[in-house]
């Protein structure tokens, strides 16, 4: 077996990370391997015990809940969203599998802070009236948190409390679990990380997000708890539906071939695997899970260069558990940009997009606008853009750090795909 506390460190030192906590579960035996510090202001040591945020791994936990309603009787899948939420202003054709599949067409990034109360998600999913609808629902695939504030809300009114109290009572309680939280001053009794900035390596000014988005990334947990979670998706049949794939994913990075009801599904050389991953401000979370090797494989981070740590890292795991790798990311290739087909501005809820050319170049100007100013942790950011294959000119890779792997941007008739979203040509 090899010694993972030894490759943790070294890949962790060599990705510039902080501090992280590996978790693996195999076959039944779980082990726990903790590296660094949670905060390098303070040089709090990473324990086993550590808690870091898990950010969009949360959505999982909204569409497991779901799920159980939908087993309870209480709702179905194809309902119309408006059936359950009469009050709720969103499009009468939305349902709720629309929601869980990020097929709804609603702009997704909507990240309104509606207060502490526990009327936060009832507040959010009010004032969705003034989302942009992207493109017919069903019709597209384009990453959508506010669907799970709504799926979140749908929980709340039908177990008469809030999502918080629900995902106690659902699955935190009956899992057993001790470290897995949704609050900052829940999360302060515990060991908890801070995140740090992949560009310099400081701490963020802001430890959340939003109270009201917690069914969509505002988990806070350990790995052993994260593990004991991907376990009952190995072992529960209530949720196998859950890991079948419902839509396909037009982007194919990191051998994502679709979405089932939440998990997203990956094709690793063959093997089927699923799982998801998070990212709130500066702390990366992933998870892995392979149901034929019944192995299941996280990392939780404290860092924005967490992917450069992640894909090696996870590539020797499965290397040597089931003999495969992480897909390889795309490469840059070497061609000219020979027009402006693509410079102008695209935009969605939270950003904004402006593409110039620079001499021979095509650089994308980032800027985070509304209510994702609130907690960017760097409002502008510019990143360079290089072909990729196919040679076509549509198909680009950019990173936000030279520690981090490639990620692709591609063009479409119309709008901007990226990070797994539609970003409209305005």
């Amino acid at each position: 077996m090899p010694d993972w506390s030894v490759r943790l460190s070294e890949l962790a030192g060599t990705a510039k990370v902080p501090g992280a906590v590996l978790g693996i579960w195999h076959d039944g035996e779980t082990t726990i391997t903790p590296y660094g510090v949670l905060n390098k202001n303070t040089e709090v040591e990473t324990t086993e015990d550590s808690v870091f945020q898990i950010g969009s791994i949360s959505k999982p936990w909204t569409a497991t809940m779901i799920v159980q309603l939908a087993a309870e009787g209480r709702l179905g899948l194809d309902d119309p969203v408006v059936k359950l939420l009469p009050e709720a202003p969103i499009d009468p054709r939305v349902t709720v599998r629309h929601l869980l599949t990020h097929t709804s067409g609603i702009d997704g990034d909507v990240f309104t802070d509606t207060g502490r109360g526990d009327d936060c998600v009832e507040k959010y999913v009010g004032l969705l009236a003034d989302a942009e609808l992207l493109y017919e629902p069903g019709t597209a695939y384009s990453y959508c948190n506010a669907g799970f504030v709504v799926a979140g809300r749908i929980i709340e009114v039908l177990d008469g409390r809030t999502w918080d109290d629900s995902l106690k009572q659902r699955l935190i309680e009956p899992l057993g679990l001790k470290s897995t939280v949704t609050l900052p001053e829940e999360a302060i009794l515990h060991r908890a990380a801070a995140g740090h900035l992949a560009t310099d390596g400081s701490l963020v000014k802001t430890w959340q997000l939003p109270r009201s988005i917690g069914p969509c990334g505002l988990i806070t947990q350990s790995a052993g708890d994260l593990l004991r979670f991907a376990e009952l998706h190995l072992t529960d049949d209530r949720f196998k539906d859950m890991q079948e794939q419902q839509v396909v994913n037009p982007g194919g990075a990191a051998g994502m071939t679709g979405v089932g009801l939440t998990w997203r599904i990956y094709d690793w050389q063959g093997r089927k695997l699923f799982g998801h991953d998070g990212t709130t401000i500066s702390q990366l979370a992933f998870l892995r899970i392979d149901p034929e090797a019944r192995l299941a494989v996280c990392l939780l981070t404290n860092s924005g260069n967490g992917p450069g740590l992640f894909e090696p890292l996870v590539s020797e795991i499965f290397s040597h558990y089931v003999g495969v790798e992480h897909p390889a990311p795309p490469q840059p290739i070497d061609m000219p940009i020979l027009d402006d087909r693509h410079v102008g501005r695209y935009e969605r809820a939270g950003v904004r997009l402006d593409v110039v050319r620079r001499d021979d170049r095509l650089v994308v100007l980032a800027h985070a606008t509304g209510d994702r100013l609130a907690f960017a942790e760097e409002p502008e950011q510019e990143y360079e853009l290089h072909p990729t294959a196919p040679a076509d000119g549509d198909h680009f890779v950019t990173r936000e750090s030279p520690l981090n792997p490639w990620v692709p941007m591609t063009f479409r008739p119309g709008y901007l795909f990226t990070s797994g979203r539609v970003t409209p040509r305005r």
